[in-house]
C-alpha cells in the first residue's frame, strides 16, 4: 500500500504579495542610483504578475 504525499500549503496569501510589491517599490526609490536597483526593479514587476 502506497501512502500520498500531503498536499502543500501556500506560503503567502495574495494580500502578501501586494505588500510585498510595495516595500520593494519604496526600497527601489531609496537606492536608485546603486547598481541593485535593476534588480530589485525585477523583482517588482515578477511580485506584479503575481498578485
Amino acid at each position: 500500500m502506497t501512502t500520498e504525499p500531503a498536499r502543500s500549503r501556500a506560503v503567502f496569501s495574495t494580500e502578501d504579495f501586494g505588500l510585498m510589491k510595495e516595500a520593494v517599490a519604496a526600497y527601489v526609490r531609496t537606492i536608485a542610483d546603486d547598481p541593485r536597483s535593476s534588480k530589485f526593479s525585477n523583482l517588482y514587476h515578477r511580485l506584479g504578475r503575481l498578485g
